[in-house]
């Protein structure tokens, strides 16, 4: 019987630099079917993190296991296996700027499998459609909007009918039609699709709307988890700080200085 949970992360640790440290014990559970988010201010390792999970780095210590896999075992072969049950939205897209809108939803199917070319016609309309842009197939990705882009990449990211969908940053930079889309069209493709799915983001009250549980990181730990309810109702300050956008409190409005009076030399004019 497959574990209930998806993705288990257990007392993981990662450096680029051993004299600084990305990630430090951490410890997560993605449950099968639920959408996840990871937040986190910018450089709390969120990011990094899917990277773990995509087996394009390897944790220097401790466990990251996928569908029972654990990643740091595999060589490259296995690891562009499991990559290909992986939906991936970057976080501007990344569409194949020389090829149209069509082209970009067929390249997974084209490269990936042995369909004739009559069905994945069929099955590049039916994402396209889920994501409202079928009749945009024979567009270029230079007269798409923001919006639309993201959208079109979020098609060719279920392509393959993935388990697991990571989405970095997706609502960076969409007007707020175009962000209310994504979320949604988030929440109802994994359902739709019976998939996973992982939102790293520092958009707050977007993901709360749709996640079913949240993970707060801060410089490379696990300070806070919860289901959207619990974050918000959290009091630890530093959680409290970044859920309602404090501009003040542990992580400061001011840049560590000297004395304001000493840089204005305030105290030598009074000499």
């Amino acid at each position: 019987m497959p574990s209930k949970n998806l993705i288990e992360i257990k007392a993981v640790n990662y450096w680029y630099d051993p004299r600084r440290q990305i990630l430090m014990g951490i410890d997560m559970v993605i449950p099968r079917g639920k959408v996840v988010a990871i937040m986190g201010i910018s450089g709390s390792g969120k990011t990094t993190l899917l990277r773990l999970i995509g087996g394009v780095m390897k944790a220097q210590s401790g466990d990251v296991v996928v569908d029972g896999v654990r990643v740091n075992d595999l060589d490259t072969q296995a690891t562009y296996r499991l990559r290909r049950r992986m939906g991936m939205l970057f976080q501007f897209g990344a569409l194949f700027t020389d090829m149209s809108v069509f082209d970009n939803v067929a390249f997974q199917m084209r490269e990936h499998t042995n369909l004739p070319e009559r069905m994945i016609r069929d099955l590049v309309f039916m994402k396209l459609d889920a994501v409202g842009l079928r009749g945009a197939h024979s567009l270029m990705p230079s007269e798409l909007s923001g919006g639309m882009a993201r959208r079109v990449a979020l098609a060719r990211a279920i392509a393959l009918d993935p388990m697991l969908m990571l989405y970095d940053e997706p609502f960076t930079g969409l007007d707020p039609i175009s962000l209310g889309v994504i979320r949604n069209l988030i929440r109802r493709l994994n359902d739709a699709l019976g998939a996973t799915s992982i939102v790293v983001t520092h958009d707050v009250q977007e993901a709360l709307d749709i996640v079913d549980y949240v993970y707060y990181m801060s410089d490379g730990k696990v300070v806070a988890h919860g289901t959207p309810s619990e974050m918000r109702a959290m009091t630890e300050p530093l959680v409290h700080q970044f859920v309602y956008g404090e501009p003040d409190g542990p992580v400061p409005f001011q840049y560590p200085s000297r004395a304001y009076a000493a840089d204005l030399k305030l105290e030598a004019r009074v000499g």
